[in-house]
């Protein structure tokens, strides 16, 4: 590939994600009313989450064999495809199982592209790449709360806003048909990552049936049972629990997913020097300090920078863990743990913020917070053992 063709590729893989992050902080924001308007409970967004990520972990599992056959760029094509049709689809729903049935394509395209997206950085581009790439979902992961609330304060409500988020992933797959040329061949795969100063300097390689090789997915489920469990359930918690107004709940859970994109686009410019080990287990701990304050937020402002500091804290955490994997792991184990990682991490985002409405629904919504933090305090514990067996 020409370094022109290389230069304009590596902005569409990052509008790629930027639209794989679009739906999914909208839901959280927008099921205050679409719960009323299709005469739901509030624990059955569960639902949703449950089919789309469920979903998404199939299509992440089977992506190594369709992506040897159709390669990365037909891939990410038919996922936008599939995305940007299910959220036209979700806009038009007049019953709930219309919602169900839109979270089947919705989960199977963004598991595609997530898993299409991810094995192509790490073969071809750097570690400050993979965390832009990162931050990149939490600009669309911001954008699409924020446009969600703009729309519930007008006349096309929730309806209006998911017409033009599917709109603008329809239009960004119209973009990636007419490049699919610049996916032909690649950049030269990176070399292998030198070792982290954070880490031993003599840590020995695991394979994958390893008490690391386990303990790494089990990490990658909980940072998003709680990540995924905040993003849903923060306004939700605000509105109906604390009795803050929808607009500003909405604007913090969207300031919760600028905080991880901000931590993301920061970590880049350091992450070489500081290490992902130290920042990792740096993060856990700031995230665990925010969802405590959060925990006793009764105003919006409270509310608002005790998210930011969740997420900031968060923020590195996912990346940190997979760039990791080439470290800690024996090269023929790489490919089989970031699958694992990646079948965990949608187990977790099925799983978790699913049984955080149910307890929401029989104990109370602030339940809920203190069951994150349960998950955060695991977190940090499962981090230092793993950074002392690896």
């Amino acid at each position: 590939m020409s370094r022109r063709a290389a230069l304009f590729l590596l902005p569409l893989i990052y509008a790629g994600y930027i639209s794989l992050g679009l739906p999914d902080g909208t839901l959280g924001v927008a099921w205050p009313k679409i719960h009323v308007d299709l005469a739901q409970p509030l624990k059955a967004a569960g639902w949703i989450m449950v089919v789309g990520t469920l979903l998404s972990a199939v299509a992440s599992f089977s992506s190594g064999p369709i992506l040897r056959r159709f390669t990365t760029g037909p891939v990410v094509l038919a996922s936008c495809l599939l995305t940007g049709g299910a959220i036209v689809l979700m806009s038009q729903a007049p019953r709930f199982a219309w919602l169900v049935a839109a979270a089947i394509p919705l989960g199977l395209g963004a598991g595609a592209v997530d898993a299409a997206l991810n094995g192509y950085v790490a073969r071809h581009y750097t570690g400050r790449h993979m965390n832009w790439l990162h931050a990149c979902w939490g600009i669309g992961a911001t954008t699409g709360p924020l446009l969600i609330t703009q729309f519930l304060a007008t006349s096309h409500g929730w309806r209006g806003g998911y017409l033009l988020i599917g709109s603008l992933q329809l239009g960004l797959a119209a973009i990636f048909l007419f490049t699919l040329r610049l996916w032909t061949e690649g950049p030269a795969a990176r070399p292998a990552p030198a070792a982290d100063s954070a880490a031993p300097p003599a840590a020995p390689l695991h394979p994958a049936h390893s008490e690391a090789g386990w303990l790494s997915a089990l990490l990658f489920m909980l940072y998003v049972a709680a990540e995924g469990s905040t993003g849903l359930w923060a306004t939700s918690i605000l509105v109906v629990g604390r009795g803050i107004p929808q607009a500003e709940a909405g604007v913090c859970a969207a300031l919760f997913y600028a905080a991880i994109t901000g931590g993301r686009i920061a970590t880049g410019f350091v992450v070489d020097r500081w290490g992902n080990r130290r920042l990792v287990t740096g993060g856990a701990l700031l995230a665990l300090v925010g969802i405590l304050l959060f925990s006793q937020a009764g105003s919006a402002p409270f509310a608002a920078a005790a998210l930011i500091l969740t997420g900031i804290g968060m923020a590195p955490i996912f990346p940190g863990l997979m760039h990791e994997v080439p470290r800690r792991f024996q090269p023929d184990a790489v490919f089989t743990i970031i699958g694992r990682q990646s079948g965990a991490a949608c187990i977790g985002a099925a799983l978790f913020p699913a049984a955080a409405g149910w307890l929401g629904d029989a104990v109370s919504l602030d339940a809920v917070v203190w069951a994150v933090a349960l998950g955060v305090v695991l977190l940090v514990l499962g981090i230092r053992r793993l950074d002392r067996i690896s």
